[in-house]
C-alpha cells in the first residue's frame, strides 16, 4: 500500500514574468517500507521537493498525500535530515537529541525519553561522544547526531536531503554503511535526495532522476535488484550492478549535457581554434626541461611535527619515481599523508627528511614552477576571471610582451569553457566556475609540475565530472606532469596513469600501486563500458577497505587484493593473469 501519494504537483516562485518554473508534474507513489532514492543535478529542485513532503514548502498545483491524508503543515511522522546539520552548539549530543525527543514525547516519563534518546545515539555509534558539543565532533560525527535526531521522533517517513554530500568520500562511505545498516534494523519508509548515483545504488529499492530544471520532472525509474546487504566492492563483479549503474550514469550525463545546450547561464567549453598555433609562445619556452626519465623523483621522504607528546612522523620513507608527462594520483584514507606529500613538493611544507628532486634540482622552496589547485580556488573576489589568471602570468612570462601574456591567459580560461565569463568578477561566479579558474590560472603558469589537491572536493558528484572532463581536455593538450589527491576512486582511475594507494598514518607509506592500462584520451562514457574498468574500481575499494578503521594489512593481503584484479582481467581478455609485483 502506498504511504505517500503525489499527483500533478508543481512548485514555483515569484509573480508575472520574473516568476521561474522550479518542479512541474511531479507524480510519484512511495509503498510503505520502501526506500526511494532521488538523483539530480544541483539546482534542480530537489530540496524543494523534500521540502514540499515535509509540509516545509507549499505547493502551486496538485497535491501530497501522506496516509490518506494531505500534507499541508510539517508534523512529526515525516522526519528530516538537510546536508547542514542545524544542531544547537551550546548542547552536547545527547542534549541535541532529547530536544527533538521531548517535543514529540512530552507524554512519556523522563525515564522512557532518555531510553530513546539513549538508543539511538548507540545506533549512529556515538555513545562515547554522548556529552561533546557539536564544535568537539568532526563533519561525519555532526551529521550521525542529525540523524539520531530525525531517527529518535520514530518518523514513519524519513526525508534525507543529501545529508552525507558535505562529507570528503571515504568518511561518506563509512556514513553510506552505517545508514544501510540502519535502514535494514528500523525499517523505515525513506526518500533520499542524492547527486552520487553509487549512494543511490547502494541504499535504494528505486532510483528515480530529476531532470534539470527550471520546470524539472522526473525521468524514467530504475528499480535497484541487487541482494542486501551490498557490499560497494563486490558489487563491481556483478553484472546487474555493472548495467544499472552504466544507464543511470549515461541518462544523467545525456541530462547534462541536454541542461548545458538549453541554458544560457552555464558557459559551454567552446570548440575554438586556440590564439596562437600551436601553444602560446611563452608556454612552450617555459615548460622546456632538461630531462624526460626520473622526471620527479621521492627519495626516503619523510615529514615529522613535533607535538606536545614528542615527534610525530606523518610519512615515513616514500620511495617513488614520476615520469615526465606522466599523471598520478594519491589515494588513501583521512590522515594518511597525501595532502603533507603534496605540500612538501609544493615546497609549502618543510622536508623533515630525504629528498624531493624535480628535473634535476632539489625541491626546497616554493616556485612557479610548481602550480597548485586547491579544494578552494582562493580568487580575488574583487578581481576578473582574466585578472585572477593575470596575477600569476605576468610574474611568470617576464620576458613575453603584453600581447603574449593576453594570449596565455584567455587560451587556458577559453579551454576550462569561460570563453564567455573572462571579465566577470569572482564573486559573481558559481563554485564549479571558481575551479575553472582555479585550473586555467594553474595551466597558464606553464608549470613543469601541476599539483591538486581534491580540486573538486567541494562540488557536487555532477558537477565534478564535468570539471573532470576538462581538467581531461585541458591536459591532453599540454600533457604537464601532474599529481592529484583525491578521495574519488573513480576520479582515481579515470585521472590516472597509475594510482598510488597510501597506507594510513602515523608513518604512512606507499600501500600499493596500480598501473591504469586504459587508453587515452578518456571520458566518464568510455570507462563504464570498458571491460577493465570494474575490475581496477574493485581493486580500489578492496585496498581502502583493508585499510579501514586503522587497520594494517600485511604484504601478502595487498598483493592477494592486486593479483585478484590481474586474474578477472586475464579472465576477460582470455589471458593469463600477471604476476603481482
Amino acid at each position: 500500500m502506498s504511504i505517500l501519494e503525489i499527483t500533478d504537483m508543481s512548485v514555483g516562485y515569484g509573480e508575472g514574468a520574473s516568476r521561474s518554473e522550479v518542479l512541474s508534474n511531479i507524480n510519484l507513489k512511495v509503498e510503505d517500507g520502501e526506500f526511494v532514492a532521488i538523483v539530480g543535478f544541483s539546482g534542480s529542485g530537489k530540496t524543494t521537493l523534500i521540502s514540499a513532503i515535509a509540509g516545509l514548502q507549499q505547493v502551486d498545483d496538485g497535491v501530497i498525500h501522506f496516509k490518506g491524508k494531505e500534507v499541508v503543515e510539517p508534523g512529526p511522522e515525516r522526519g528530516v535530515v538537510f546536508q547542514s546539520y542545524s544542531l544547537m552548539p551550546w548542547l552536547s549530543v545527547r542534549g541535541n537529541v532529547s530536544l527533538a525527543v521531548e517535543s514529540v514525547f512530552g507524554n512519556k516519563t523522563r525515564g522512557e525519553r532518555a531510553e530513546i534518546v539513549n538508543r539511538y545515539v548507540e545506533m549512529v555509534g556515538l555513545a562515547h561522544a554522548v556529552d561533546r558539543k557539536p564544535s568537539e565532533l568532526s563533519g561525519g560525527m555532526r551529521q550521525r547526531v542529525a540523524v539520531a535526531r530525525a531517527l529518535a521522533m520514530q518518523p514513519e517517513l524519513l526525508l534525507l536531503d543529501e545529508p552525507l554530500s558535505a562529507l570528503d568520500a571515504l568518511t561518506r562511505a563509512r556514513l553510506q554503511d552505517e545508514l544501510a545498516a540502519i535502514c535494514e534494523q528500523e525499517k523505515k519508509t525513506i526518500i533520499l535526495i542524492t547527486n552520487d548515483v553509487d549512494e543511490a545504488i547502494l541504499l535504494a529499492d528505486r532510483i528515480i532522476p530529476l531532470d534539470p530544471g527550471p520546470a524539472a520532472g522526473f525521468g524514467p525509474e530504475f528499480v535497484v535488484n541487487l541482494p542486501r546487504p551490498r557490499d560497494r566492492a563486490t558489487m563491481n563483479s556483478d553484472d546487474n550492478f555493472i548495467r544499472l549503474r552504466s544507464d543511470i550514469t549515461e541518462y544523467l550525463i545525456n541530462s547534462g549535457e541536454t541542461r548545458a545546450q538549453s541554458s544560457e547561464d552555464v558557459v559551454q567549453l567552446p570548440n575554438i581554434v586556440p590564439i596562437t598555433q600551436p601553444l602560446p609562445k611563452a608556454v612552450v619556452e617555459a615548460s622546456k626541461s632538461t630531462s624526460t626519465t626520473r622526471y620527479l623523483e621521492f627519495s626516503q621522504l619523510k615529514k615529522v611535527y613535533p607535538t606536545p607528546k614528542g615527534p610525530l612522523t606523518v610519512v615515513d620513507g616514500i620511495d617513488f619515481k614520476v615520469r615526465k608527462g606522466e599523471f598520478i594520483t594519491l589515494i588513501g584514507h583521512s590522515g594518511c599523508g597525501k595532502s603533507t606529500v603534496l605540500s612538501m613538493v609544493s615546497g609549502l611544507n618543510e622536508i623533515s627528511g630525504g629528498s624531493i628532486i624535480l628535473d634535476g634540482q632539489h625541491v626546497t622552496q616554493a616556485g612557479p614552477d610548481r602550480a597548485v589547485v586547491f579544494q578552494a580556488p582562493s580568487l580575488m573576489p574583487w578581481m576578473s576571471a582574466r585578472q585572477n589568471v593575470a596575477l600569476g602570468v605576468n610574474k611568470v612570462y617576464p620576458k613575453a610582451s603584453k600581447t603574449e601574456r593576453e594570449d596565455v591567459i584567455e587560451y587556458y580560461l577559453s579551454k576550462v569553457g569561460l570563453a564567455d565569463a573572462m571579465d566577470k568578477p569572482a564573486a559573481e561566479l558559481s563554485n564549479g566556475m571558481k575551479q575553472r579558474v582555479g585550473i586555467a590560472r594553474a595551466f597558464a603558469l606553464s608549470p613543469k609540475l601541476l599539483l591538486l589537491d581534491e580540486p573538486f572536493g567541494m562540488l557536487d558528484s555532477l558537477t565534478r565530472w564535468e570539471l573532470q572532463d576538462v581538467l581531461m581536455d585541458v591536459w591532453k593538450r599540454t600533457e604537464v606532469t601532474t599529481i592529484c589527491v583525491t578521495h574519488d576512486v573513480d576520479e582515481a582511475i579515470l585521472l590516472a596513469d597509475r594510482v598510488v594507494m597510501m597506507s594510513n598514518g602515523p608513518n604512512a607509506r606507499i600501500g600499493n600501486i596500480m598501473d591504469v592500462d586504459l587508453p587515452r584520451p578518456r571520458s566518464r562514457r568510455e570507462l563504464l563500458s570498458h571491460p577493465h574498468y570494474y575490475a581496477y574500481r574493485e581493486e580500489l575499494l578492496d585496498f581502502l577497505e583493508a585499510y579501514d578503521g586503522g587497520a594494517d594489512p600485511d604484504v601478502e593481503q595487498l598483493k592477494s587484493i592486486e593479483a585478484k584484479r590481474a586474474a578477472r582481467i586475464a579472465r576477460q581478455t582470455g589471458g593469463q593473469p600477471a604476476a603481482a609485483e
